[in-house]
């Protein structure tokens, strides 16, 4: 449930229509988010180094409400969008209608196994799923064999210096089933990634500003909806503040090095 809500807010915070440059983005986790290197509308990128064409056909696997796939979408690609939550599938698929997809392919599965031929894919996206799976090594193996040689992977999972922050914070229940039932250390989920076959062209630390954002959002206690509490506004009115500061692109960064909220993987299967 909590992936579900992590991509909720994300697409309920990033607004991913064409941008034409930084003075024009409004919203200011758009902000972070672009300079952390997402949603690249210049470039086609979804991820910097992740490069979507109308050519692709993209998976993207525990989609939620699909902002990633939104931005596929909006490229032309051919979407494999899939999860194990019917509803939201099926909202994704709504979403997704009038976009310029060339075509639009709805899921229904825990992907054990993904209801997929060999080799259907040429870009496979996995954003925070990792840690929900029982037997992650099982679940890799079924990106890659999905994913046509060649194929370009986004694999991201919560970084663990943040999550031993959230251990002393949260509810015990954000550390069950059907939330996050394991955590990777960083030698761990690259080993994890390199294992399975695939190779490693990027790794990426980012997201202080939502690390902040769960820690002071437990303290609120409030529920997983609008209107936020104060202290929630307040603290996203303080880091724009910071991002429109001359300084501030590079406070980010170091902070986004220190106590990042996620750990990204751009990695490729090999070619036959």
């Amino acid at each position: 449930m909590l992936t579900t809500i992590k991509k909720k807010l994300f697409k309920r915070h990033i607004n991913i229509e064409p941008v034409e440059s930084k003075s024009q983005i409004v919203d200011p986790t758009l902000t972070d988010a672009v300079l952390s290197g997402w949603f690249r509308q210049e470039t086609g990128e979804l991820f910097t180094g992740f490069a979507i064409t109308a050519d692709d056909t993209v998976l993207d696997i525990g989609c939620g409400n699909g902002p990633f796939s939104h931005f596929c979408a909006q490229r032309g690609a051919e979407i494999i969008f899939a999860d194990i939550d019917a509803a939201k599938v099926e909202a994704t698929h709504q979403g997704l209608k009038g976009t310029a997809a060339r075509a639009l392919h709805p899921l229904v599965t825990d992907a054990n196994p993904i209801p997929l031929d060999d080799a259907r894919a040429t870009k496979v996206i996995a954003m925070e799923v990792l840690e929900h799976v029982d037997d992650p090594k099982a679940f890799i193996r079924e990106l890659v064999r999905v994913g046509k040689p060649g194929a370009q992977y986004l694999i991201t999972v919560p970084d663990p210096l943040g999550e031993s922050v959230q251990k002393k914070l949260a509810p015990d229940s954000y550390f069950q089933q059907p939330n996050h039932i394991r955590v990777f250390d960083r030698d761990t989920f690259e080993a994890l990634v390199r294992e399975s076959g695939l190779v490693i062209e990027k790794i990426e630390y980012y997201g202080f500003y939502w690390s902040i954002w769960w820690f002071f959002f437990w303290a609120c206690k409030q529920d997983l909806a609008p209107p936020w509490h104060p202290l929630l506004n307040q603290w996203t009115q303080t880091w724009n503040t910071l991002l429109t500061l001359p300084d501030g692109a590079r406070i980010k960064r170091a902070l986004d090095e220190a106590m990042p909220k996620s750990q990204a993987i751009i990695a490729r299967k090999p070619l036959l």
